[in-house]
This record gives structure tokens, C-alpha cells and sequence, in this order.
């Protein structure tokens, strides 16, 4: 007998290969699955002249995850780093395929390395992680806001005067756009988004939701990212926050690193947790909380009386 299963996603280029690649497996591993995709406008989407750190959590995944909870769609897949770490009653992230590059990309005017920048530089961002970061290694540069999906901001390079901006590798890479990057950004001197380069499918906590999407989870995805994500959770972040984690696995043992830092890069915190990687959770929940103990609670402290 066909089923029908029907996909929530945003109507950008990104979000629309993401949610046809999903698709494309999830009729493989399911014959008799007829799937279709349903484009849904989110406030961030909506929203694309205010700074992310003003609309909240949830900005990207909120009108997806309500049309979870109405039965009008069966399948969301985010962009990991776009979802909250808290979960919702009634939903589960099903599974994490196999992450692609998670990586920040830099494009330099001219080509122009990000370690080569002038102390005085104008770098475009609307991510406060990526800002805080280069602000600590450029204390004299200059911050402009910049947002829109991947060929917004590709546009707005092209027409603007600044040194460089960020995207993410991933992005790049699905779309085949890889190609104009200046480089890809080493995480030991540019730390990405906790689940940056990953996809969260999710779905409806029930026994045939969790039989048709588990099948596309990928172990070692899975126990990074829940690494990352504990690191975030504990630290109470998102994207009022600047906060950077990534988990890489050798053989058994996962490695977290992670940071927390003042918006304006004043002050950074990063540091590093290793251990089997079947404790992802418990590392990255122990990395959290030292970051937390050596000040990270007074930054925190800081961000939260500065949004009062």
C-alpha cells in the first residue's frame, strides 16, 4: 500500500535541496513512499531585515514544528544549528544524516585570507559567534550587519565594499557554490556553530514516524552533534549568544572543543573535553560547565542584563 508523507520546509535554494535530498533517500529506503514538500514561510523569513539576536529562538523552526503538532505536514529537516535545544512535547529528532563540512567558509576582497586582513577591516556578518570571533582577532575592525539566504549574501558581497564575510562550507557545498570561497576557515582558529554542517529530521514521536526516518541516522553525526548541543544546552545559548563547538570522533574517543565569548570579542573562553564517545552527552555537558565556572557565567551574566 503507498503512503504519503509530506515534508515542512523553507523556500530557500538551501532549505529546498536539503528537503529533496531527504526526500530522494527516504524513497529509497521506502518504495511504496510517495513524499511531497510543502514550502512554509518562517518569521525569520519574514523577518529578513532585523538581526537574528532580535527574533528569538525558533526563528527558522517554529511554523514547521507547528505544522508537525497540526498533522499538516509528517517530515520537517532543519538545518541543525537553526533548531532549539529545548524539545518539544509531542516531537523527536529522528535522525542526523551524515554531516557535510562543517566548517566556516571565508570570501576576501581580492582574494584577500582572512589571517591577512588589515587590523582596521570591515567584515560582514549577522552571526554574533562569527562577529565575537573576529572582533577578538580584530580588535579595530569593523562589524556590518549582513543576512539573506546564500545567494543574498553572495550578491551583497559582489556589490559592497567590505574585506569579507562568512558562510557555511555545507551550504556551499550542497548548492555547488564552493567554488567562489576564499577558504575554508581551520575550526583551531575559527570555531563553527554547535551542529553547523548537520540536518535534524524531525518528526512526529510516534512508532511509524520513528520506522520511516531512523533509517537515515548516521551514529557518529548523531554522537557529535549531541556533544555540541549539550555544550550549547548547558550553556543556555542560541543566537543571543556567542557560542562555537565542534565534536570530532577518533576511534572511540570524541573531543569537544567549545567557546563563549563577550559580543564585542573582548573576552573569549574556549577549551576542550575528551572521552568515549558513547558519553557524548555527559562531555559536553562537563565542557558547559567549566566554561561556565571560568567566566563564562559572568558573560552570560553580562548578554542577558544587556537584553533586560
Amino acid at each position: 500500500m503507498n503512503e504519503t508523507l509530506i515534508i515542512g520546509s523553507r523556500g530557500s535554494a538551501l532549505a529546498l535541496w536539503q528537503s529533496n535530498w531527504v526526500a530522494e533517500q527516504l524513497r529509497q529506503k521506502h518504495p511504496h513512499l510517495t513524499v511531497q514538500i510543502e514550502i512554509i514561510k518562517t518569521r525569520g523569513d519574514r523577518m529578513q531585515q532585523a538581526a537574528l539576536n532580535t527574533i528569538g529562538k525558533g526563528a527558522f523552526t517554529k511554523e514547521i514544528q507547528d505544522g508537525l503538532l497540526n498533522g499538516s505536514i509528517d517530515v520537517a529537516v532543519h538545518s541543525l544549528k537553526d533548531l532549539p535545544t529545548d524539545p518539544l512535547p509531542g516531537l523527536r529528532v529522528w535522525a542526523h544524516p551524515e554531516r557535510f563540512d562543517p566548517r566556516d567558509a571565508w570570501f576576501g576582497r581580492g582574494g584577500i585570507l582572512f589571517a591577512d586582513l588589515p587590523e582596521d577591516a570591515v567584515i560582514a556578518t549577522g552571526a554574533l559567534r562569527r562577529a565575537a570571533q573576529s572582533l577578538h582577532q580584530y580588535p579595530k575592525a569593523t562589524v556590518e550587519p549582513l543576512r539573506g539566504n546564500v545567494e543574498t549574501r553572495l550578491r551583497k558581497f559582489r556589490e559592497g565594499t567590505m574585506h569579507g564575510m562568512f558562510l557555511a562550507c555545507a551550504g556551499l557545498d550542497r548548492l555547488d557554490l564552493a567554488d567562489s570561497l576564499t577558504e575554508r576557515l581551520d575550526p583551531k582558529v575559527f570555531l563553527p556553530a554547535p551542529g553547523q554542517g548537520a540536518l535534524a529530521i524531525e518528526g512526529r514521536d510516534d512508532e511509524r514516524t520513528g520506522a520511516l526516518l531512523c533509517v537515515l541516522d548516521h551514529q557518529q553525526t548523531r554522537q557529535r552533534v549531541v556533544a555540541e548541543r549539550a555544550f550549547l544546552a548547558t550553556l543556555e545559548g542560541g543566537c543571543q549568544v556567542p557560542i562555537a563547538a565542534l565534536a570530532q570522533i577518533d576511534g572511540d574517543t570524541l573531543t569537544l572543543d567549545g567557546l563563549v565569548a563577550d559580543v564585542d570579542g573582548t573576552e573569549l573562553i574556549r577549551d576542550q573535553e575528551s572521552g568515549n564517545r558513547a558519553q557524548a552527552q555527559t562531555i559536553g555537558e562537563h565542557l558547559g560547565r567549566r566554561l561556565l565556572e571560568s567566566g563564562g557565567d559572568q558573560i552570560l551574566a553580562r548578554l542577558r542584563s544587556a537584553h533586560a
